[in-house]
């Protein structure tokens, strides 16, 4: 047990990178480019910013047109066929806010925890060093890692850096997966979006064999601090930082639990303030009044609540 707490809370300690087993040539075969034209591919992107949801913007780099054709080729035919871990729910085939949301379903306890700076601290080395493990010669990561990060680190608008962030960060992800299982509780991680959830039974039951203190365990409310500041202790050394204030949401059962956007008190569903808003938008619409939404645009959010519908059928993994 001792062994396990030092690996889970000490610092990162990188693997060995194995012996190099794919080249440049190799590189260049795979994505059907020419080995010198993949050296000659000029960096360039676009600046702009848009609003966030919580207020503030945050700036996207988007790629020139020439390094966005080469970069959806490294994502197709290279990073799509690598494993992520499967707690990690955003930008994954299959998954979903909904199916992020499903395991913290029906809970005692929601925590929610969000990374500072998520892109930005995906450094360039970390991304080179991971095309080195997974077998490509210095050569040819250096050559990846420049078509695929922007000023030492992943550009937010790059088609291939949601995809990255996933597979740079599958340490972090089993560090917090065993943190949690560990605790009793389930984990999911969307992008930035860190969630923590359980059952007060399921709490007890990792805690105490003894019967009666089983049952005195089960009528108290567990207490999140401790966990936090575990995860804190893991993200940090994984080279991030929390907020701690603002972005952090601790919700029991009587309150509104939220998981990326949807609440999960019951079921995942829209929360019942939009539901409301989008019926009375259906309304003003079909009577010829105005309106909040186009009709182009509450068609999209119908299809997102058809999609909730669809998936939340689905059992939690």
């Amino acid at each position: 047990m001792f062994g396990f707490l030092k690996s889970l809370f000490s610092r990162r300690v990188e693997p060995a990178l194995p012996p190099p087993r794919f080249t440049t040539v190799d590189l260049a075969r795979r994505l059907g480019v020419d080995a010198a034209e993949l050296a000659r591919v000029d960096v360039s992107y676009k600046a702009f910013q848009v609003p966030k949801r919580s207020g503030g913007m945050r700036t996207i780099q988007a790629p020139a047109p020439p390094l966005m054709a080469v970069q959806r080729l490294i994502l197709r035919r290279l990073l799509r066929r690598l494993r992520a871990h499967p707690n990690a729910t955003g930008f994954e085939r299959g998954h979903s806010i909904v199916t992020n949301a499903l395991p913290h379903v029906d809970k005692d306890i929601v925590i929610r925890l969000d990374l500072v700076n998520f892109f930005p601290s995906i450094s360039a080395d970390r991304v080179e060093r991971y095309f080195r493990f997974i077998g490509y010669d210095q050569e040819a990561a250096t050559i990846l890692t420049r078509l695929c990060t922007y000023k030492g680190s992943l550009p937010q608008g790059a088609p291939t850096s949601p995809r990255l962030s996933n597979l740079v960060n599958y340490r972090l992800d089993a560090r917090l997966a065993a943190l949690a299982e560990s605790r009793g509780l389930s984990y999911s991680r969307y992008a930035d979006d860190i969630t923590f959830s359980a059952r007060i039974a399921d709490l007890a039951a990792t805690r105490c064999a003894n019967p009666k203190a089983l049952e005195r365990q089960k009528r108290r409310q567990p207490r999140p601090n401790d966990l936090i500041h575990a995860a804190k202790a893991v993200i940090a050394s994984e080279g991030y930082r929390l907020h701690m204030h603002r972005k952090l949401r601790v919700s029991r059962r009587h309150d509104r639990q939220l998981v990326t956007g949807l609440v999960v008190n019951s079921k995942p569903d829209l929360p019942r303030a939009t539901r409301r808003r989008l019926r009375a938008v259906a309304d003003h619409l079909r009577r010829g009044r105005p309106a909040t939404l186009t009709p182009q645009q509450l068609a999209g959010w119908h299809a997102l609540q058809a999609m909730i519908a669809a998936q939340r059928a689905t059992p939690a993994s």
